[in-house]
C-alpha cells in the first residue's frame, strides 16, 4: 500500500483528490481543517481563513445548527470534524445530549484563541 506523497500538488480527478485527503498525515490534516474568518478578523489579520483550534468562538454557517454561536470543544483531525458547544443532539430517552460533528468548512471563526505564542506568530506570517 502506497503512503502519502506531496507530489500530487493538484489534480482535477476526484479519485486523486480523495486519496490525498484520506492518506494525509495529521500535521497536514491540521492545515486542511481551516475555517473562514469573520470580516473583522479578516481585515485585522489580512487572512481569509485559519486552522481551527479548541477554544475558538465560531458561528455555524451551514446545516442543521445554522446560526449557533459557541466555543469549539474538540477537534478531530482523523475524521475532519469539529465539535461545537451548543450544537448537540438531544435524545428522546432523556439521556444526556451528544455532541454533533461538523466539518470546519461550514464554520466561521468569530474570535481566535490566542493563548499560544506560536499561533500568534502564525497569524502575523504572510
Amino acid at each position: 500500500m502506497k503512503t502519502f506523497t506531496r507530489s500530487w500538488v493538484s489534480s482535477s480527478l476526484p479519485k486523486k483528490q480523495h486519496k490525498y485527503v484520506a492518506k494525509a498525515p495529521l500535521h497536514i490534516r491540521h492545515k486542511m481543517m481551516s475555517a473562514h474568518l469573520s470580516k473583522d478578523l479578516r481585515v485585522k489579520h489580512k487572512k481569509r481563513s485559519f486552522p481551527v483550534r479548541k477554544g475558538d468562538k465560531v458561528k455555524i454557517m451551514i446545516g442543521k445548527y445554522r446560526g449557533v454561536i459557541g466555543d469549539i470543544e474538540r477537534v478531530d483531525t482523523r475524521n475532519y470534524k469539529v465539535y461545537v458547544k451548543g450544537a448537540e443532539l438531544k435524545k428522546k430517552e432523556g439521556t444526556p445530549p451528544v455532541a454533533y460533528p461538523i466539518h470546519p468548512s461550514k464554520l466561521q471563526i468569530i474570535t481566535l484563541n490566542t493563548d499560544d505564542k506560536k499561533r500568534i506568530k502564525a497569524l502575523e506570517r504572510k
